[in-house]
């Protein structure tokens, strides 16, 4: 095994004989403009208390240049991912003087330079251990230590980290942190747009900042962000008791970003495309102000009381993901909020408790690896679903006083799960002993159904749950009649409720399981889904039905009759929005090659008439807009329209059809095979951006020809130059318009290269590759065979292969339920 591939036994032998850390680190940035040049010189002075003669820091980069070992030159022992410390005494100075590399792929320090106006700027991305490829370091968790940051950078850089700095001569100190975890460090640098303003709570006032690249300046809502983020401390002061501790709060939105966001305190980093550069739904906006305040609750949760080791990442991202809804829903305009978790998020979680990968919420992390994938369904949304169950189980009030309790008990510390259940069980008087074994170290998803007598379930737990008792009213509407709580523990319940048109479980999704319909009550959603007033019962609704579809209970066609008859009703956008993506997955995965044309062809059709009946300019048009996009990338029969559009020869009334609208339509006549490689090149010269650089690389590769897709072939699995976003790219346009003649035959040259990869790419970059290049195929004896012939490949890469087959299973599966 590679050393740069900590393991949990190591760094705990580690943690034992290190204490008393303090980190002094200069960046030397000032040549960062000058592209011929990849590396940075790092100095890092780290102070700490050993009970041992030997140890080791974390680096990895470009060279190891000096050691000293308090004051004595110390020859350079370094693998390229350890440097080896020997001579220690009981108090130590080490001073190391590294060259690391600028990142392309999001991890590290990431160098981009904008195609608009050629300004670079850099920003720093860490979880779970790569602030070592920026300085050396103690590389765990537990080793919080204060940081004091110095940045040499041009002169006429806006430069950032976690803290308030001072500049003078080009070298920006910045005052030193609290005790932090080296994966939450952060800095960012470069010619960025700023936006500032402050919150006050009594005496306590929070400077705060919003950043992003300069040639987006003039889409950026910072305001907006600032009404969310002002909402946010209000709420989250008010909740936890604890005021912010960490100065400032600035968010900076960068480009080619490999996650949503990430809580590095006082400097949180966000994905751009949360800088709507384009038409954006009031659910895009609902989803950013949920990241918004996910990232703050972490201030808390994470970065203020922090997991020992990634066994516990639970202790900071179910908690984050539950008090981002909660939050949401509480103290912003969207509040409906539990809507969207309920079918969205939960989603994510359901679909990963069913592979054969699936783990605890409180896992067994062996390694960084390991660590790495499990930034998964199960970590964020299984969590956040449980949490929201223990709410109800030992009550709000009670939840919050442990909250508040755990903050001032471990403050600046490491904890474990025994930790917050100690004070979740001393607030609410109750064991929750049982509870923590049946939903934190179990895995899988219980189904619920009803019978007409019973509550059945599978994979038994207990659960408390709300039944919703729904009839038809005068005005045709379904509204709930009657509403029961019950506590359920047993494969069988026996209950007795009045007869009713549509019977819900789990109703207000008190608990965590997917549900089935009793035949009244199926038969009910098939005449009556658009009739449903309560948004959350009719996200469950939708949400039920997806499932039974991946389930292969209900066949895909009948899924999508149902989405193209009710979801020109939906109201509620980001309901729509997933059901027009959960069609665009099913025509493409569920349905047999010789049964996809005609169903694709008429959900086309449908987006294309939704399209042109919406409200003009309303956030349902958009959202038909882009369904219609990803029903043209398989079917070209509207090709002839979206070519008026594009050319102006034709309109949609209120149609936005902004750079990104232009380029997924773009995308589906490349793929389809109705557009050429000169009229996208010539599209590329409105919008040379970064958005339209990488749709420009989607189109291109997407066009339907074997020499393309060969190149494409070899860009991604050959070349290592290409930027996180850019292999995105290409990946998309490899694979899309559904053409198995021209993708099939890469299928054994993947199964081929994927161990190779996997070993010389980051894991970041090669996860992609594993996951987005996996073959779909007609059977799964490739990867069976793969994986029979493999048990030596890594944990992590044969997790995702595994994963990417029981995917495939899955598709074969619901495809053969159609005959």
């Amino acid at each position: 095994m590679s050393t740069a591939n900590l393991t949990r036994t190591e760094t705990r032998r580690r943690s034992r004989h290190i204490s008393g850390v303090n980190y002094r680190v200069h960046l030397d940035l000032l040549r960062a403009e000058d592209m011929d040049l990849d590396t940075f010189e790092t100095v890092t002075t780290i102070e700490f208390d050993a009970t041992t003669a030997a140890t080791w820091v974390d680096f990895i980069g470009a060279t190891v240049d000096e050691v000293t070992v308090n004051g004595i030159d110390a020859a350079v022992d370094y693998d390229g991912s350890r440097i080896q410390l020997v001579g220690l005494t009981e108090h130590n100075i080490v001073r190391i003087r590294t060259h690391g590399r600028y990142s392309r792929t999001g991890e590290g320090l990431h160098r981009f330079v904008d195609p608009v106006d050629d300004n670079v700027y850099l920003y720093t991305q860490y979880e779970p251990a790569d602030a070592r490829r920026v300085f050396a370091n103690f590389e765990q968790p537990d080793l919080k230590a204060p940081f004091t940051l110095t940045v040499t950078a041009p002169p006429t850089w806006i430069v950032l980290s976690n803290r308030e700095g001072i500049t003078a001569d080009s070298v920006t100190t910045f005052v030193p942190t609290l005790p932090i975890s080296t994966y939450i460090t952060a800095v960012a640098a470069g010619p960025y747009h700023c936006v500032q303003s402050s919150w006050t709570r009594g005496e306590l006032t929070v400077p705060l900042g919003a950043y992003c690249r300069a040639s987006l300046s003039e889409y950026f809502d910072a305001e907006d962000i600032f009404d969310i983020t002002k909402r946010g401390l209000d709420f989250f002061h008010d909740k936890f008791d604890y005021p912010y501790p960490f100065g400032k709060y600035d968010q900076i939105f960068v480009p080619e970003y490999n996650l949503g966001a990430m809580e590095n305190p006082g400097l949180v980093t966000f994905t751009e495309s949360y800088v709507f550069r384009s038409a954006a739904t009031e659910a895009q906006y609902e989803a950013r102000a949920n990241t918004i305040l996910h990232e703050m609750a972490h201030m808390w949760f994470g970065d203020l009381v922090t997991m020992q080791w990634w066994d516990d990442l639970w202790l900071k991202e179910s908690f984050a993901d539950f008090m981002g809804a909660y939050a949401s829903a509480e103290a912003t305009r969207f509040t409906d909020a539990w809507v969207s978790f309920a079918n969205r998020r939960k989603a994510w979680a359901y679909l990963q408790d069913q592979l054969p990968t699936t783990h605890p919420i409180v896992a067994d992390i062996t390694d960084l690896e390991a660590a790495k994938l499990n930034f998964d369904g199960i970590t964020y949304a299984k969590g956040a679903s449980v949490l929201k169950q223990l709410g109800a189980f030992v009550g709000a009030d009670a939840f919050f006083a442990a909250s508040r309790n755990y903050f001032r008990t471990h403050a600046f510390g490491n904890t474990t799960l025994t930790d917050l259940l100690s004070e979740m069980s001393a607030a609410s008087g109750r064991d929750l002993d049982t509870w923590a074994a049946a939903w934190l170290q179990t895995t899988g998803v219980s189904t619920l159904s009803y019978t007409g007598d019973a509550v059945e379930q599978t994979d038994p737990r207990p659960h408390r749950i709300a039944v919703g008792l729904y009839d038809l009213d005068e005005a045709g509407n379904l509204t709930r009649t009657h509403r029961r709580e019950l506590d359920i523990s047993d494969a069988r319940t026996p209950v007795d409720f009045p007869h009713a048109a549509l019977v819900l479980l789990n109703d207000d999704d008190l608990t965590y399981a997917k549900i089935r319909f009793d035949e009244r009550s199926i038969t009910t959603v098939r005449n009556h889904l658009d009739r449903i007033v309560d948004p959350l019962a009719r996200g469950l609704v939708w949400s039920a039905l997806w499932n039974s579809t991946r389930d292969a209970e209900m066949s895909a066609l009948e899924y999508i009759d149902i989405a193209t008859r009710f979801a020109p009703n939906e109201p509620k956008i980001g309901l729509l929005s997933a059901v027009t993506a959960n069609v665009a997955y099913a025509l493409e995965h569920y349905l047999p090659e010789d049964r996809r044309d005609e169903p694709t062809r008429q959900w086309l059709e449908a987006s294309w008439t939704q399209l042109h009946a919406s409200e003009p300019g309303s956030d349902a048009q958009l959202v038909w807009g882009r369904a219609t996009a990803a029903a043209a990338q398989l079917d070209g029969s509207r090709a002839v329209e979206l070519r008026a559009l594009l050319d102006g020869t034709a309109t949609v009334p209120g149609l936005r059809l902004d750079p990104d609208q232009r380029w997924s339509f773009w995308l589906a006549l490349a793929a389809t095979g109705n557009a050429t490689a000169a009229e996208l090149d010539a599209e590329l010269t409105t919008d040379n951006t970064l958005s339209g650089r990488t749709a420009h690389t989607a189109a291109s590769t997407a066009i339907p020809d074997a020499e393309v897709k060969a190149r494409a072939w070899t860009a991604i699995t050959e070349r290592d130059d290409a930027s996180n976003d850019v292999l995105d790219a290409f990946i998309t346009g490899f694979g899309a318009g559904h053409r198995p003649d021209l993708t099939q035959p890469y299928g054994n040259r993947y199964f081929e290269t994927v161990s190779s990869l996997w070993t010389s790419r980051s894991i970041e970059i090669a996860r992609r590759i594993v996951v987005r290049l996996f073959p779909q195929q007609s059977s799964t004896e490739a990867a069976d065979s793969w994986l029979a012939e493999h048990e030596w490949a890594p944990a992590a890469l044969r997790r995702l292969v595994i994963e990417q087959r029981d995917h495939l299973a899955r598709s074969l599966r619901v495809q053969a339920r159609l005959g």
